[in-house]
């Protein structure tokens, strides 16, 4: 690469890094707020969030990589436009498919991060993620630890806390287990422990009464204990054979073995040939956004009012591309060999920049329309 296309690369580089950081931190920001909520209001640790912040980055990535990408390429190319670098090289001979050249490679180095992300750590991070989620909902502090309401950890039981002081000892507890369809029973203690075992919640209650009443019955029993241990029951259990979600599931998994995914999952040929090609899709989309933002920003020449109309132009057919993308799908979900309508957007958006590109090698074509304009008035 030239002198030229090293400094127009870095330039496109700086600004990628700048905008992307930008528009993760403004979709973390409002992400975080709700998962800070949930699980530090539930009584998860600080450690916890963390953890499930930054499983959720690639995620985040994968939204704003394209749309950083492409203000990256107007930001720097509009720039070079205003301070007349394009003019000047325009005078000296370079064609607008040289000066595209950093454009390009910038273009290609963004859909290589696209596809490692897309390919590799997207699936990862979603599916350990979902993990981590599963793990936090079974938690019996996030489940039942909470002084002063009404609580009901599973089916026909209603569980009630007074206090927890700093040894974790439950005060003035209240347990309710109407499960069983002959007798109801009511648990009342001054102290109580929750333990647990496995998915399987168990309260040791001290120093307490039971209070059983048959149902159909007006008689009441009550019995005085020392110390009992009654369990609760699952706690947010997950099946350990509920199917993944494709968009968790490894991609060379659906490369390889899509009959076993359709047994063990139960997802559609369609779906999965959808599914992964729009991961190789994604890439593709990448390039395709750059390229249309150099290619419409070299479209005419300097003036003084700027080039607003081919930021306009450009905006414009991003918000085609994006359109296209969510239009594609629904075909190849009910047929899997319409797959390749799933890189549309992209053939269309690298079509166009290539018209932009090869009109705006031409300009005495815009200058004679012009002139012919300009004589008719």
């Amino acid at each position: 690469m030239s002198r030229y296309d090293r400094y127009v690369l870095s330039q496109y580089l700086l600004f990628f890094g700048f905008f992307a950081l930008i528009l993760v931190a403004v979709f973390w920001i409002n992400r975080a707020v709700s998962l800070f909520d949930w699980l530090i209001g539930d009584g998860q640790s600080v450690l916890a969030f963390l953890e499930i912040s930054a499983l959720s980055l690639p995620n985040l990535v994968r939204m704003v990589l394209p749309l950083a990408a492409f203000a990256a390429t107007v930001w720097v190319t509009n720039r070079l436009n205003s301070e007349s670098e394009l003019t000047v090289l325009r005078a000296t001979g370079s064609s607008p498919w040289q000066l595209a050249r950093p454009a390009m490679a910038f273009g290609v180095i963004g859909a290589l991060m696209m596809s490692a992300l897309s390919l590799f750590l997207l699936p990862a991070s979603l599916a350990q993620m979902d993990l981590r989620e599963a793990e936090l909902a079974r938690s019996v502090s996030a489940k039942l630890l909470k002084p002063g309401s009404f609580l009901h950890p599973t089916d026909g039981v209603t569980f009630f806390i007074g206090s927890i002081d700093d040894q974790g000892t439950l005060n003035n507890v209240f347990l309710n287990d109407q499960r069983s369809s002959d007798v109801e029973v009511t648990y009342t203690s001054d102290k109580a422990y929750l333990v647990r075992d496995g998915d399987e919640a168990h309260l040791i209650l001290v120093d307490g009464l039971a209070q059983r009443q048959e149902i159909g019955s007006d008689r009441l029993s009550t019995t005085a204990f020392a110390d009992f241990s009654q369990p609760l029951g699952a706690v947010s259990p997950v099946p350990a054979d509920a199917p993944r979600p494709l968009r968790n599931i490894p991609t060379l998994d659906l490369l390889q073995d899509r009959d076993g995914i359709t047994q063990a999952d139960g997802h559609a040929a369609g779906a999965q040939a959808e599914e992964l090609h729009l991961r190789f899709a994604r890439a593709t989309v990448t390039l395709a956004v750059v390229m249309i933002a150099v290619s419409t920003l070299m479209l005419g020449g300097f003036s003084r009012f700027g080039i607003w109309k081919q930021l306009l132009g450009a905006f414009c057919l991003l918000i085609l591309i994006e359109g296209l993308r969510g239009v594609v799908s629904d075909p190849v979900l009910d047929n899997a060999a319409m797959w390749p309508i799933v890189y549309l957007p992209s053939a269309l958006g690298l079509l166009i920049a290539v018209l932009f590109l090869h009109l705006a090698s031409r300009p005495q074509a815009f200058s004679r329309q012009r002139f012919r304009r300009e004589t008719a008035t």
